[in-house]
């Protein structure tokens, strides 16, 4: 596996964990009994803490991307080669 095929593994892998970290812990403006108004969406999270889930899907990504890093290298999985481009 090359660094930009790692990368894109990574990046791939970082959002895909990102969203299924954004649901957990959030509150919703119906859950908190606020009442968000004309137009607001009462379903909106009250406090999102986007810092730290951004955070927590950086480090579970690096943990999930070294175990299939560590899988690739064993051979238990093998990616196909790329055709060359010239």
């Amino acid at each position: 596996m090359g660094p930009i095929t790692a990368i894109a593994i990574y990046l791939t892998l970082w959002w895909t964990v990102l969203f299924a970290v954004l649901p957990l812990g959030t509150t919703t403006h119906a859950e908190a009994g606020i009442d968000k108004g004309d137009g607001g969406d009462p379903g909106a999270p009250v406090d999102p803490k986007l810092k730290r889930k951004f955070l927590t899907t950086t480090w579970v990504s690096a943990v999930l991307f070294a175990i299939l890093w560590v899988i690739i290298r064993l051979g238990v999985v093998k990616l196909p080669p790329l055709p060359a481009t010239y």
